[in-house]
């Protein structure tokens, strides 16, 4: 999908992205029934979009991973 068609007053980056231009993603918390994530080092790239219900299983599996 195409970043104009998410436009969002805020984006969030990751917690686990550094500031030294790494792997960055970010969300858009504003929309309730997409979640839209994108690379924060090329925010007028494309947008993937991601169903609620699939974010929280790859969130679920990566925190499954940590431990």
């Amino acid at each position: 999908m195409d970043s104009h068609e998410f436009r969002a007053p805020n984006w969030i980056k990751s917690s686990h992205s550094g500031d030294n231009g790494g792997n960055c993603v970010e969300v858009a918390p504003a929309f309730p029934h997409t979640v839209p994530v994108r690379d924060s080092k090329n925010p007028d790239g494309p947008v993937l979009a991601f169903a609620p219900s699939a974010w929280k299983a790859f969130l679920t599996s990566q925190l499954m991973d940590q431990t």
